[in-house]
């Protein structure tokens, strides 16, 4: 986040470079090398900016290359910008773009591309936002340069073109850039190094991509997160779709596929005991369960009631429910923040310690202002994890005097029904249960659920004008210890105001066959990744 950090990478990455490896995915002629990989979903939405979904977003980094990347450290590293220098009032940023880079159709990339491609990011992204009011002059005097002029500094420029989050800040041609950002691109012409192959697209079961020969890596640095290096080791990538855990679980067993994104919770005993398989925790944010309240009615638009219950929150037994009583695989008096990331603190969080008082939650509430109103607390029966949720929330409220119904269904019933504005006992709901990417939850400015906009926040729609305050000062912040102390203080406010429940953390493993080396921590990425 700060300049500091940039350069400092960048002279570790370059005593740590990697040797020739490259050489194994460039144009050789010996049969292609194929990776096979289960994806948690098939992909239904194939623009990243428009979608959200993480399915997307993975899709989105084999075929779009960035500007920046971000390291192990959380720190943004150059990526296809070669260079950049920031004024000393910090209001006219120029990024100097590498030589050699190209779309997949053979165009070059040129700086007037990466200037609409963050035009229409922005739009979309909750950091790009802020970044476009501040903007009084994006725009490209050469090929090679980028150039923003803008009203008051923003210190958080080049980690919002990092971020790994949906949607992230993917460099597309100009033209398909040009497209409203609330309409997907009409075709799939990347920047990265695989090509997206339409004409192999078999909805439901395969999803292909190519190794573009004319991709040119970073030619220096070590490849961690999405920084560094991005060398395309495989020519050939193939999603195999298989929505059905058991099966997926034998494909790679028998060997008909390399690499299951995540496997159930139920099928890992088996898969650790074969000597061909390995399970390991890709990403160190993990995720986030959270419970979701609705603000706009009884009995959660009174914010005391919505306080008191984080007393009764057992982060422990929710987390025990999901992923069961190995505490390797998850953390408790989890805040706002994924432990371990830049802006995870402890303010706050004492509500948290595990001494709960359930009697003392129950007067609470009654003090303020619940007269018994019904929860309609919505549980999805095709989603393991957040059926486990809800069955712990619902017993967590009878437990201090609530009254409680269910509503059971598919997620995909229930998501309807979440976007209902109307009372609870008229086809709306109290609460839902959830669980975001730690990625998507690294930085204020970024997490959605801590919006305060009313009905223009997420689902649950909470005005809390005080939290889009702190979230704007946050912007401001000069460095990265100025954005810390911020964080502490939207924490401290997240605790008051309870836009949600914060449930824990927990680690979700991915299982691939032994032999498979170069996996990045983090997001399922194909570069670097090869057989040994």
């Amino acid at each position: 986040m700060q300049r500091r950090h940039l350069l400092a990478g960048t002279a570790a990455s370059v005593l740590g470079a990697l040797p020739g490896r490259a050489a194994l995915g460039q144009g050789t002629q010996a049969a292609p090398r194929i990776l096979r990989y289960v994806p948690p979903a098939d992909l239904t939405a194939l623009d990243p900016i428009v979608s959200t979904a993480p399915v997307t977003r993975n899709h989105g980094f084999a075929v779009w290359d960035t500007l920046y990347g971000l390291n192990q450290d959380y720190a943004p590293e150059p990526q296809m910008a070669e260079s950049h220098n920031v004024d000393a009032d910090g209001k006219r940023v120029s990024i100097r773009l590498r030589e050699g880079l190209k779309f997949h159709d053979g165009e070059p990339v040129r700086a007037a591309d990466c200037a609409a491609s963050i035009r229409r990011w922005a739009a979309r992204d909750p950091l790009g936002q802020v970044l476009l009011t501040r903007i009084e002059e994006l725009s490209a005097p050469d090929d090679r340069t980028i150039l923003l002029h803008l009203s008051k500094p923003f210190p958080l420029l080049f980690h919002a073109l990092a971020k790994p989050a949906a949607p992230v800040c993917f460099i597309m041609p100009e033209r398909l850039a040009a497209t409203d950002p609330s309409r997907p691109v009409p075709e799939i012409i990347g920047s990265g190094p695989f090509r997206y192959m339409a004409d192999e697209r078999v909805p439901g079961r395969l999803v292909v991509y190519e190794r573009f020969v004319d991709y040119v890596p970073r030619p220096e640095g070590v490849p961690t997160w999405t920084a560094g290096p991005k060398r395309a080791l495989f020519d050939r990538v193939e999603w195999h779709v298989k929505p059905d855990a058991a099966t997926a679980s034998e494909s790679l067993v028998a060997g008909d596929v390399d690499w299951w994104d995540n496997p159930t919770l139920d099928l890992q005993p088996a898969l650790r005991r074969d000597r061909n398989i390995v399970l390991e925790i890709p990403d160190p944010t993990g995720l986030l369960g959270i419970a979701r309240f609705n603000h706009l009615h009884p009995p959660f638009d009174k914010p005391a009631i919505r306080r008191a219950l984080l007393g009764a929150v057992d982060q422990a037994a929710f987390m025990t429910a999901v992923i069961g009583a190995d505490r390797s695989l998850w953390r408790d008096e989890v805040g706002i923040f994924p432990p371990g990331t830049p802006f995870a603190n402890d303010e706050g969080l004492g509500v948290l310690d595990g001494a709960r008082d359930d009697a003392r939650v129950k007067r609470e509430i009654i003090e303020a202002g619940y007269s018994g109103e019904k929860v309609v607390l919505l549980a999805a029966t095709d989603f393991p994890t957040l059926a486990a949720l809800a069955t712990v929330g619902a017993e967590m409220l009878r437990r201090v005097g609530m009254e409680v119904e269910v509503v059971s269904g598919p997620w995909a019933e229930l998501v309807q029904r979440r976007a209902r504005r109307t009372p609870p006992d008229q086809g709306g709901w109290s609460m839902f249960f959830s669980t975001w990417s730690g990625v998507d939850m690294l930085v204020p400015g970024g997490n959605q659920a801590l919006r305060g906009t009313g009905e223009r926040a997420w689902f649950g729609w909470p005005t809390m004008p005080r939290m889009e305050e702190l979230r704007a000062q946050w912007f401001d912040a000069p460095d990265l210890a100025a954005q810390q102390a911020q964080a502490r203080l939207i924490q401290a406010e997240a605790m008051r105001e309870a836009p949600y429940l914060p449930l824990g953390q927990f680690f979700q493993a991915t299982a691939y066959r032994r032999g498979i080396a170069g996996m990045l921590k983090g997001l399922p990425l194909f570069w670097n990744i090869h057989k040994a």
